[in-house]
């Protein structure tokens, strides 16, 4: 049986389509590009669009992405509803900035009321590397398979140095127990480095998650009080 030739399966190999779907990818970049490019400093926070305003989880973001807002951070979420719009909502109750990456799905997830700034995105790669790109820290809310996506490739990028060694805080220790014992078995079978742990802070403390960004992101990047920025006529930019 070793000796049978294999016979390889065949599968799409368009040129022209990989082409044309190259230029809808840059299209979608530039789009976000140019509507987040004033963003300034932002913090990004992932979570479930599942839970509406009356859930802890959803008034627990108001809290904690308010007092992130009171740093001078710009406040990135998803755009959509449950804890992004809490995000979002936090944000502006003090007077902070709040932006927005939505992503058009089938469903049509439309973006939430409490955005400055919103762009809508057709594919969940240039989605995620929007909200990357403009952070200096993630914040990881209760959430799926999505917010959990979201979350260990930010993570995977500051592991491997690809980006930054941005703050990482994942909020609620109840909910995320089985992730965080999941972690700490990577390190015990040596699948990651025992000092990889550090790069999370697990916590249920708003003061906690306050002083380790003042520390880990504004103090560590320097990061100064805004000075104005020039917006351009001629390329139709529009600041806040």
């Amino acid at each position: 049986m070793q000796n049978e030739q294999i016979k390889f399966l065949d599968g799409p190999q368009s040129r022209w389509k990989e082409f044309v779907f190259s230029v809808k990818v840059l299209k979608e970049f530039i789009k976000g590009f140019r509507k987040l490019h004033f963003a300034g400093p932002c913090v990004t926070i992932f979570g479930s669009a599942r839970f509406d305003k009356n859930h802890p989880y959803y008034k627990q973001t108001e809290t904690l992405s308010a007092a992130i807002a009171k740093l001078g951070f710009t406040i990135m979420t998803g755009g959509g509803p449950g804890i992004m719009e809490a995000a979002n909502k936090g944000a502006k109750s003090v007077g902070g900035r709040s932006v927005g990456c939505n992503i058009v799905l089938p469903f049509e997830q439309k973006e939430n009321p409490y955005l400055d700034k919103f762009v809508n995105i057709k594919y969940f790669f240039v989605r995620k590397t929007l909200l990357v790109k403009y952070s200096y820290a993630f914040v990881v809310m209760p959430g799926g398979f999505g917010t959990m996506d979201e979350y260990f490739e930010a993570l995977t990028l500051i592991q491997t140095k690809m980006i930054s060694e941005f703050p990482m805080i994942v909020f609620d220790t109840t909910y995320h127990r089985a992730l965080m014992d999941h972690i700490e078995l990577m390190k015990l079978k040596g699948t990651i480095a025992p000092t990889d742990l550090n790069l999370c802070l697990f916590t249920d403390s708003v003061e906690e998650a306050i002083q380790h960004l003042k520390i880990n992101a504004i103090e560590k990047f320097n990061l100064q009080h805004e000075k104005p920025k020039k917006s351009f006529w001629w390329l139709f930019e529009k600041k806040y």
